[in-house]
């Protein structure tokens, strides 16, 4: 259940609360918001009544959660969740839409990573992306460099002050790979590894979860349930493509449904990857402006410098030339976007 108390509520009023909630073996969960402390409680709905509970002094409001996705739910937190890094970077609610760029795979050339990454400063882009461990479907194809590559994100870092993102394919990599990163990203394979999702939900650093490549948006926001679950609440959510009966001309279908979808059901943040969800360097112009118009939070976007010689996703990767000449029109959408509202 949720209890929403009164503006006027004292700190007795919700301990009260909380008390009685954790006298029937209820989890508590507290939010304080600007307005409203909204409490959830998690357990046996039989094992105490709503009456009950809104008969306490300072309850508002007692309600049912009606998703089986609870701490994700807009039932649970009706404002936006607003992710923050510690350089004031923002992601959700109404902050601008940023922007992570780089490499599918970092390979051995640090000249080149540099490049992409001063190219991303240069168009005020927030973060840098590349993987280090990658998880490909051959067991022939390029595996990542490890910490290596992370090492080269790290200088980059250095030289250029954006942030890092990569993804982590198993828990015991997860201690390291903090060390270097601002973001830690759960892959689409990897959405349903219900054991990564626990270790991630029991630190604070901040995860962004891609939806899975059948996933429906139920089960996605389930996976994102077992990270808030386990008391990680920085959260963002990526959608980047399903697989439909056409893969004649894209890789996946991007659901641009799905991000109105997830933020009427969700408070969580989206953002969308256009290159993972097309699979074409064409057509991540058109999908990204989309992707902004119908309220994503964010972009991810494939940028390589040598793309026909990248180790991974050439195909879909877009070289700085075309990426700088595709900036600027994305972020006209973002300041028609923002001056529309």
């Amino acid at each position: 259940m949720i209890i929403v108390m009164e503006r006027s509520a004292t700190a007795e009023n919700v301990q009260n609360v909380i008390e009685l909630l954790k006298s029937h073996d209820f989890r508590v969960l507290t939010h304080k918001g600007e307005v409203y402390t909204v409490i959830n409680a998690l357990g046996d709905k039989t094992a105490l009544t709503s009456e009950q509970v809104g008969s306490l002094e300072g309850v508002k409001e007692v309600k049912s959660i009606r998703e089986p996705f609870r701490l994700a739910s807009r039932d649970t937190k009706i404002e936006d969740s607003v992710i923050e890094f510690d350089n004031g970077v923002k992601i959700g609610g109404n902050n601008k839409p940023v922007f992570m760029i780089g490499p599918c795979s970092i390979d051995s050339d640090y000249d080149g990573l540099l490049s992409v990454a001063l190219a991303a400063k240069d168009m005020g882009c927030e973060f840098l992306r590349g993987g280090a461990f990658k998880p490909r479907t051959s067991p022939y194809d390029f595996q990542g460099l490890e910490e290596d590559a992370l090492k080269l994100m790290a200088r980059a870092k250095q030289e250029t002050g954006l942030l890092l993102v990569t993804e982590v394919m198993d828990a015991h990599d997860l201690p390291m790979i903090m060390d270097y990163v601002d973001l830690v990203q759960i892959g689409a394979r990897n959405m349903q590894n219900f054991k990564l999702l626990k270790a991630i939900g029991k630190t604070n650093k901040p995860v962004l979860l891609k939806r899975g490549l059948s996933a429906t948006i139920k089960e996605f926001l389930l996976a994102a349930e077992h990270i808030l679950y386990n008391g990680n609440e920085n959260v963002i959510l990526c959608e980047r493509g399903i697989r439909t009966f056409d893969n004649s001309y894209t890789r996946n279908t991007l659901d641009l449904a799905a991000i109105p979808v997830i933020k009427r059901l969700s408070h969580l943040p989206v953002i969308v990857d256009p290159s993972h969800a097309t699979g074409q360097r064409y057509l991540i112009e058109p999908m990204s402006k989309a992707a902004i118009v119908v309220g994503a939070d964010g972009l991810m976007i494939e940028v390589h410098n040598n793309p026909e010689k990248a180790l991974s996703d050439g195909k879909q990767s877009l070289s700085i030339p075309m990426f700088s000449e595709i900036m600027p029109k994305i972020r006209e959408i973002v300041e028609l976007k923002r001056n529309s509202l």
